[in-house]
């Protein structure tokens, strides 16, 4: 099986999502070790299972000899430096899980002085940019559906569980 350049900006992309389950995973263990709590966590099988059937269909509708899209590639390329933001931002308080630690305040220094959510809204437009990206803008529709849906669902756990919303259902 030959790999053509949109397989090789898959398998990138799916090294640096494992790499980043594996850093938030270490940070999670030390928050709960200080006795942090999870919300949302039914929810959470939902956006692995979302990230990996994106990599999946992408990968399985690429063909081998298909070139990127350039302008979709360039604009993908101009998110990561913004997502790269955002982590550092909340530094040792990102991660893939919603955890809160009593006491600890809000962060609002970096992007989250600007925007409530710009973790959220990166991914919002870097995972039709990727599709897109890869040619398939049938795939990029659907996929920016099923990821709003997604996102939805979780700015409202996470912003329950931050006491952001007065609805404290979960």
């Amino acid at each position: 099986m030959s790999l053509g350049p949109v397989h090789l900006l898959l398998l990138v992309v799916a090294a640096r999502r494992l790499a980043e389950l594996g850093w938030s995973y270490r940070k999670q263990r030390r928050l709960r070790a200080r006795g942090a709590v999870e919300h949302g966590a039914r929810h959470y099988p939902l956006i692995v299972l979302l990230h990996a059937a994106l990599l999946a269909a992408l990968w399985l509708a690429a063909l081998a000899e298909r070139p990127l899209v350039l302008p979709w590639f360039l604009a993908w390329l101009a998110f990561q430096p913004l997502r790269l933001w955002v982590i550092a931002s909340l530094g040792g308080r990102w991660m893939t899980r919603v955890l809160t630690l009593a006491g600890a305040p809000l962060v609002t220094r970096g992007s989250y002085r600007w925007l409530r959510h710009p973790n959220y809204l990166i991914v919002l437009l870097e995972v039709p940019a990727l599709a897109l990206a890869c040619g398939e803008p049938r795939w990029a529709a659907v996929l920016r559906l099923a990821n709003t849906a997604v996102l939805v669902l979780r700015i409202g756990v996470e912003e329950r569980a931050l006491g952001l919303r007065s609805d404290r259902r979960s």
